[in-house]
């Protein structure tokens, strides 16, 4: 699977990319090593670079870095817990699913738990800048993506479907924070 080819078509053309992704394999272990592994990445360097290496201009300190050792283990923390994170999403997909209307298949959740992260991975090349991490909100085009390929994955009724991708992307943002409140606890570098 070509992952920048995928991430492309899901942002140009969600309603076709929907189409194409409901035929194909859900092979968890498929997407996390040929989808996830490489997009999960990005954050993960580019929050490194930005705490380590870039640092933070502190007027009359200077420039501040997180010490390497710090940063990189942060930043596999990081990476992992983002690997978890879609994996969880995709748990709660597809238990969730009936309850809106929608059909158990955990592959076809998955895939949409996937799939409608990728915008969040790919905000996480903001985190290179400390300036510019704001930008990491464009992430939240995930939750539209979420919502499009509910009815065509789960088979949830369309008046459904809202109130389901709500419901999905409140998880998401909590176990978001939970991951990033760990991560401070652990490595102390949200301040960068």
């Amino acid at each position: 699977m070509n992952a920048a080819w995928r991430a492309r078509r899901i942002f140009a053309d969600p309603s076709g990319a929907w189409t194409a992704i409901e035929s194909e394999s859900g092979d968890a272990a498929y997407l996390l090593s040929g989808y996830v592994a490489p997009l999960a990445v990005v954050p993960a360097v580019a929050g490194f670079i930005g705490a380590c290496i870039i640092g933070v201009v502190v007027p009359g300190s200077g420039a501040v870095r997180a010490p390497i050792f710090d940063g990189l283990f942060s930043a596999v923390f990081g990476y992992v817990m983002s690997c978890a994170t879609v994996l969880v999403l995709g748990l709660l997909i597809d238990l969730l699913a009936p309850l809106f209307g929608g059909r158990r298949n955990f592959d076809n959740a998955f895939k949409i738990a996937v799939y409608s992260y990728t915008p969040v991975w790919l905000a996480g090349i903001f985190l290179l800048a400390p300036g510019l991490r704001f930008l990491g909100l464009l992430g939240f085009y995930g939750a539209y993506l979420l919502w499009t390929g509910m009815p065509r994955l789960m088979k949830t009724p369309e008046q459904k479907s809202q109130t389901f991708s709500l419901l999905i992307v409140a998880c998401a943002c909590a176990l978001t924070f939970i991951a990033a409140a760990a991560q401070q606890a652990l490595f102390g570098l949200a301040r960068f």
